[in-house]
């Protein structure tokens, strides 16, 4: 009968089921908080001769899942009352979305405390110059978010300036950011930038000569824009839903919205 249950029932040691014994007092936990979320998206501006481009999908994020389908990444900057009436510059921002949100009415406030005190609009190379002390002012617990600001300059051009979470910024013809920055922005090089490309009635070889980049019309810019979130919807979960276009001349801003798809 003792063969039957075996030798291990009849020991006087535990038989713990567990890798090691319990212990009277267990090891101290550590318990992390993790600040940050990355509620996808994507953006992209893009300038020409007398005009801005901005854009950017309306979904939002949180891993597999979708939180709204409505969810703007960009923003009138300045201008009057709540609606930024007559505003003529345009803040992006994608990432974590209650950063991009404090940023946006952060900036959005000293931009009008500037008008207010000294009676003109801010340029935008100074509210690009202003984004930057924001964002480096925060570089210890940062902004997560990739900003791209637009508007004309004093010549009545297109200036785009692109910032990294800690305020380093460049100006630009061109910028993506976000989830399918990767899959637009080899997309714009190509377009836009000219990168890699050669006039064909030059010499060959050694002697070849680059394209230089150009500004391009205003509705060629718009249909490069769709053509580059209709693309992306296609190979990234993370965009979709919507276009929102934002178009900065010297007359105002013209906001434009455009389906995309929804799976």
């Amino acid at each position: 009968m003792a063969s039957a249950f075996g030798s291990s029932m009849l020991s006087s040691e535990p038989g713990f089921s567990f890798s090691q014994a319990p212990q009277m007092r267990s090891e101290p936990r550590q318990h992390g908080f993790y600040p940050y979320t990355d509620n996808g998206g994507s953006t992209l501006g893009i300038t020409g001769q007398d005009f801005a481009v901005l854009a950017g999908d309306t979904r939002s994020t949180s891993g597999y899942n979708i939180n709204t389908r409505y969810a703007p990444k960009l923003f009138r900057i300045g201008g009057d009352g709540p609606n930024n009436e007559g505003a003529k510059i345009v803040l992006s921002v994608v990432g974590f979305a209650a950063d991009g949100n404090a940023l946006k009415e952060r900036l959005d406030t000293i931009v009008k405390m500037y008008r207010y005190q000294h009676g003109k609009d801010i340029s935008v190379h100074a509210c690009a110059q202003r984004l930057s002390h924001i964002l480096y002012g925060k570089r210890f617990f940062p902004y997560y978010v990739t900003a791209i600001l637009g508007g004309l300059d004093e010549e009545g051009k297109g200036a785009l300036y692109s910032y990294d979470p800690v305020g380093s910024y460049e100006r630009e013809q061109c910028r993506a950011a976000g989830a399918a920055s990767s899959l637009i922005m080899p997309f714009l090089d190509n377009q836009v930038n000219l990168k890699n490309q050669y006039d064909p009635a030059s010499a060959q070889g050694l002697e070849k000569k680059a394209l230089q980049p150009q500004p391009l019309p205003r509705e060629h810019v718009i249909e490069l824009v769709r053509d580059a979130f209709t693309s992306a919807v296609e190979r990234h979960i993370e965009v979709g839903d919507g276009l929102q276009m934002m178009i900065i001349t010297k007359n105002g801003i013209e906001e434009i919205y455009s389906e995309l798809k929804k799976d």
